[in-house]
């Protein structure tokens, strides 16, 4: 699905179904909330990026994985998508509704204290 501004979308059930079936080398969440959001409340496995840094830091992102772009609500994560692409990415897409979406979807999350290597993006 590609929302009204060309930017590449899918719904959390979609996001949800394609990164449990993917496994290390499936899609990758990218979850560009703040540090404080995501302590809040999170999907396991996301890699945080903020968009505070995002483009000092959308480098750092993988090229060989599909990227599924998270926030709040989708507004953030659309922009971060749209970055994305304008910059060389190919397999970006933004997650509808972000983490409310997901949470209403009564899709999986954590909260509380971040584990250490929380967050991180995947190495090698």
């Amino acid at each position: 699905m590609t929302t009204p501004g060309g930017i590449p979308s899918v719904d959390v059930a979609e996001a949800a179904a394609r990164v449990a079936g993917g496994g290390d080398t499936g899609p990758l969440i990218v979850d560009v909330r703040e540090p404080d959001e995501f302590a809040a409340v999170r999907v396991e496995a996301a890699a945080l990026v903020p968009m505070s840094g995002f483009t000092d830091r959308a480098a750092e992102l993988p090229r060989d994985r599909q990227l599924l772009v998270l926030c709040a609500s989708g507004v953030r994560s659309a922009a971060a998508t749209g970055y994305l692409l304008r910059s060389g990415w190919t397999d970006v897409a933004n997650i509808d509704g972000g983490i409310n979406a997901w949470q209403r979807a009564g899709l999986p999350v954590r909260h509380g204290a971040v584990e250490p290597g929380e967050g991180d993006l995947p190495t090698g």
